[in-house]
């Protein structure tokens, strides 16, 4: 207690520079507490992009492939499922829903996915949240259209605005499917997932389109948008589709089942599964943000240890007038390890105010902005053990100024010359 109230004491008297360390240290602990808590935020959001979905079927090609066309357009299908496979399928008394898609045309750079209106009741993310609508609702014609917040955005598009979707990937004039334009009724609200880029509209509505072409290419006939309606729109093929399975024990029945399938080859996903695998493959960029992180809390800590050594030759007469008072010298070396201990705790308890006061100031921001909520919750088991490192580590610093003072309180006597 009486080396707490020395500590404090001394501590008061050079309170300018020791403040000067304690920022130092909490600007580097909320950066390192920072880039944890995104880094771990950012990987829920990532796994969470899709939930509450036990099986994405498709053509046979990779695990990964699958999911990153089906869920986050990235790439194309090496081949079409036929859609009596997928009535097949769908038809399972294993199987409590089914939502189709269709992959292949864009819109302004934006992908096109055909679907259903059950895509709005049954696809969820993050925690099991589902789609909301910020205005208007879901296609109910064939040539009506709802786009994702960042498409609406990008594009300054309203209700009622005229898309017209091009063939392909690639917007160009002669690909553009401009005889049949759709009408914007649904804008969704962010949700941080790929729907937030991606244009929808209704499988007839893709079938509608397509009726006049043949190979990627507009065929000698040429049909109004009116007379494609009379066409018969149901769909051949479909790129991928969604499951929801009645109960989650026959999984991997029902996905054994399907890479088996006989009339065509198929192949089942667990999504969850996929993107964590996923997710393993890109976690290096996350190590080295917590490296990067690591190495600003070390160079603040360096930088106290700077601050101690400096300070050593003016208070060498303290140290002298503790010793003749009756310190021992192991007492001067616990008087510089309380010291940077008491350091350190305030910059981290600082640190973690600030990191806090930040996520408070945008939390709401950055889900209007990106779609990623950034949860404020009371530090995790993690963190503490990341805290009980750090003054491990603080410990480990002050022995040097520390060994040094203990050394020179041997030594040194009243009349030192300072």
């Amino acid at each position: 207690m009486i080396l707490l109230r020395i500590v404090l004491k001394s501590a008061w008297h050079r309170r300018t520079s020791l403040l000067l360390t304690i920022l130092s240290i909490a600007i580097s602990v909320s950066l390192l507490l920072g880039v944890d808590k995104i880094r771990k935020e950012a990987k829920n959001s990532f796994i969470n992009t899709i939930s509450k979905t036990d099986l994405i079927v498709g053509a046979r090609s990779g695990p990964t492939n699958l999911l990153l066309y089906s869920v986050f357009h990235i790439g194309n299908a090496t081949n079409n499922v036929s859609w009596e496979s997928y009535e097949d399928i769908a038809s399972s008394e294993e199987v409590a829903w089914s939502v189709p898609i269709s992959l292949g045309d864009s819109h302004r750079s934006f992908r096109v996915m055909g679907t259903n209106t059950d895509y709005f009741t049954y696809y969820q993310y993050g925690q099991g949240q589902t789609l909301n609508f910020a205005q208007g609702q879901a296609f109910t014609d064939v040539y009506d259209a709802v786009i994702g917040a960042d498409v609406a955005q990008a594009l300054d598009y309203q209700l009622g605005s005229e898309i017209i979707i091009a063939h392909g990937l690639v917007s160009t004039d002669f690909a553009a499917h401009d005889d049949k334009p759709f009408s914007l009724t649904g804008i969704l609200a962010k949700t941080g997932t790929p729907v937030d880029r991606t244009v929808l509209i209704s499988l007839e509505g893709i079938e509608a389109i397509h009726v006049d072409w043949q190979g990627g290419a507009r065929s000698g006939i040429e049909l109004t948008a009116e007379q494609a309606l009379k066409m018969d729109l149901q769909p051949k093929a479909i790129t991928a589709f969604m499951i929801g399975l009645t109960n989650r024990i026959n999984t991997f029945r029902l996905q054994r089942t399907i890479t088996e399938y006989e009339e065509e080859p198929l192949m089942a996903i667990i999504p969850g599964a996929t993107l964590a695998e996923l997710w393993q493959t890109i976690a290096v960029f996350e190590q080295v943000l917590l490296v990067i992180s690591g190495f600003v809390l070390i160079a603040g800590l360096l930088g106290m240890l700077t601050m101690l050594l400096s300070t050593l030759n003016e208070r060498r007469r303290e140290m002298a007038v503790l010793r003749a008072v009756g310190a021992h010298p192991y007492h001067i070396l616990l008087l510089f390890v309380l010291e940077t201990v008491f350091i350190v705790f305030i910059g981290y308890l600082l640190g973690m105010g600030i990191l806090y006061l930040l996520l408070a100031l945008t939390q709401s921001l950055l889900v209007e902005s990106y779609g990623v909520n950034i949860a404020i919750t009371p530090p995790d088991a993690q963190q503490w053990i990341l805290f009980a490192a750090i003054l491990l580590l603080s410990v480990l610093v002050s022995l040097v100024p520390g060994l040094i003072a203990y050394r020179r309180s041997l030594q040194d006597g009243l009349a030192i010359k300072v």
